[in-house]
C-alpha cells in the first residue's frame, strides 16, 4: 500500500541579498520510477501557468550565481526588507521569548484572533476617528496568508476583479481555490477574471464605467507593482460601484506607511466603505517583520451576505478552523511597534528606504527611461516600450548582475516593465545606480525605449 509522507527541506542560504532557499526553487516533474497513489491532482493547480513569479526569479538568480561564481548580485527585485529590527522592538521579542522560559512568563496557545491588546492597539493606531472595533481586527501571520483564508472565506462560486497589473498571489490563489477557468496563452489571461487595465492612460486607476460587476474586487493601494496610490475621489468611486454592483472589495493596504502625499491610508476613509469592503495589510514592510511574519484583517461588523449574515461570523469560523493564530512572540513585537518609541524607530527605517528608491528613480530619468511610480510606495515602474518584460530582465542580469521583476509576471499589462525595488543596503543602492549607468551610457542606440521622461505619483 502506498501512502502520501510530507518532508520538509533544509534552507540553503548563502550571501545574497534574495537569500535562495532550495524550497523556493522551481521543481521539474521527473519519472523516478516506483509505484504511485491512486490520488488524482487537483483540476484547479492543473490550471496554474508556469510559476509563482518570485521562486522563478530566484531559480534564473541560481542559475546566474553557478554561471558567474565570483560576481556580487545585487537584488532590486523582489521586495525583501534589509534593514535591522530597531532595537526597541526586536529587545521586546526578546525578553517575552526568555520569558517562556519561566513559569510567569510562559505562553502556550493564545487566541486565533490575536492578542487583544494588540487588535486594540491596531485599531488605535491605524484607524483611529474610522470607527474599526478592536473586535473587528484579526491578527495574522502576514497579509499573503490572510488573502488565502480570505479566499475559504469567499469560495469557488464567486467571480473576481483584479487589477492589471496585480499582485500576482490574488490570480493565483483564486485558481487554486477553483473561480477560474482555464489560462488562455493568447491573452495571458485566465477565464473568469475580469482583468482592470491599470496604467498611464488612466492614471493607473480601473475605467469602471468600462468594468463588469464581479462579487469581489480585489485592489492593492499603494500598487504593487505600479507604485501609484488611489486618490480619495478614485476610493470614492470604488466605494460606490462596489455598493451599487453589491460587491466586495478586498483592499490591501501593505504600503500603507510609504504613502506621504496626504492619500487614504485605509479604505475606511471613505464613507460607506465599512458595508463593502475587507481591509488586509501587515508588518512586513512597515516595520521589517518579512521574516518574522505578522499582519491582520478588518472585518467590519456591517459587512454582510445577500441574506443578511454577518461576513465577520464565517471568518471568524475560518480562522479558529485553519489558524492557531500567529506566534506569540511575533504579537509582542507588533505591540513593541506600536509604542510611541517603536513608531519613531520605524519612520527613521521606512525613510532610509524612501532615499534609496529616490537614488534609484534619480539614476533611471537620468538615463532616459519612463519611470513611474516612486513617491507613495518603495517600488518603481520602469517602461520599456516595445520590449518583453522578461528580455529585458535577462539583459540586465547578464550585463550588470543587477536582479530586478519583470512586469509581466504581474500580469498581461505589465509586459513591458520591470518593477525596481527601493528595499535593500544603502552601498548596494550606489552601486547599482553605477552600474546602469555604465550599462545604458555604452548602449544607447541599443535602447528604444529611452525617452527622457518620468512620472511619480
Amino acid at each position: 500500500m502506498v501512502s502520501l509522507m510530507f518532508v520538509s527541506s533544509a534552507s540553503c542560504l548563502r550571501s545574497s541579498p534574495s537569500k535562495i532557499t532550495m524550497a523556493s526553487l522551481d521543481f521539474e516533474i521527473k519519472k523516478l520510477g516506483g509505484s504511485t497513489t491512486k490520488l488524482v491532482r487537483n483540476v484547479n493547480l492543473e490550471k496554474l501557468k508556469n510559476n509563482y513569479l518570485f521562486p522563478e526569479i530566484n531559480r534564473r538568480e541560481l542559475e546566474h550565481v553557478e554561471k558567474h561564481p565570483n560576481v556580487q548580485v545585487i537584488s532590486l527585485g523582489t521586495g525583501d526588507t534589509t534593514e535591522p529590527i530597531p532595537e526597541h522592538i526586536s529587545s521586546h521579542m526578546s525578553r517575552f521569548a526568555h520569558g517562556l522560559s519561566t513559569v510567569e512568563g510562559y505562553r502556550g496557545y493564545g487566541l486565533e484572533q490575536g492578542n487583544k491588546n494588540l487588535r486594540k492597539a491596531i485599531a488605535e493606531t491605524f484607524y483611529r476617528d474610522l470607527r474599526v472595533k478592536s473586535n473587528e481586527v484579526f491578527v495574522s501571520d502576514g497579509a499573503q496568508s490572510d488573502i488565502s483564508r480570505l479566499q475559504l472565506l469567499l469560495g469557488s462560486n464567486v467571480t473576481i476583479a483584479v487589477q492589471d497589473p496585480t499582485f500576482p498571489a490574488y490570480i493565483d490563489s483564486s485558481v487554486i481555490i477553483g473561480q477560474t477557468g482555464h489560462f488562455h496563452e493568447s491573452t495571458k489571461k485566465y477565464q473568469n477574471v475580469v482583468y482592470m487595465p491599470c496604467g498611464p492612460n488612466n492614471s493607473f486607476f480601473p475605467d469602471l464605467t468600462m468594468t463588469p460587476r464581479t462579487d469581489v474586487i480585489f485592489f492593492c493601494s499603494p500598487n504593487n507593482p505600479t507604485g501609484y496610490v488611489a486618490s480619495r475621489k478614485q476610493l470614492r468611486q470604488l466605494v460606490d460601484f462596489a455598493k451599487r454592483n453589491g460587491s466586495i472589495i478586498i483592499f490591501d493596504t501593505a504600503y500603507a506607511a510609504f504613502i506621504e502625499d496626504g492619500s487614504p491610508r485605509s479604505i475606511y476613509e471613505i464613507p460607506g466603505a465599512r458595508e463593502v469592503a475587507i481591509e488586509v495589510s501587515s508588518f512586513s514592510k512597515f516595520a521589517g517583520f518579512t521574516g518574522v511574519r505578522l499582519g491582520w484583517s478588518i472585518i467590519p461588523d456591517e459587512l454582510l451576505y445577500s441574506n443578511g449574515f454577518p461576513i465577520i461570523n464565517d471568518f471568524h469560523r475560518i480562522v479558529t478552523t485553519s489558524f492557531n493564530g500567529a506566534s506569540n512572540i511575533a504579537q509582542a513585537g507588533g505591540l513593541a511597534c506600536l509604542s510611541s518609541g517603536g513608531l519613531k524607530d520605524i519612520r527613521s527605517v521606512i525613510n532610509y528606504y524612501k532615499e534609496n528608491r529616490k537614488i534609484l528613480m534619480d539614476t533611471l530619468v537620468s538615463l532616459g527611461l519612463k519611470v513611474y511610480g516612486g513617491v507613495n510606495a518603495p517600488y518603481l515602474w520602469v517602461h520599456f516600450k516595445g520590449s518583453k518584460s522578461w528580455d529585458v530582465f535577462a539583459e540586465i542580469l547578464e550585463n550588470t548582475h543587477i536582479i530586478t521583476v519583470p512586469g509581466s509576471g504581474f500580469g498581461p499589462g505589465g509586459d513591458e516593465y520591470l518593477r525596481i525595488s527601493g528595499f535593500g543596503r544603502r552601498d548596494d543602492m550606489v552601486e547599482a545606480s553605477k552600474r546602469l549607468r555604465s550599462f545604458f551610457n555604452t548602449r544607447t542606440k541599443h535602447f528604444t525605449y529611452l525617452s527622457s521622461t518620468s512620472d511619480t505619483n
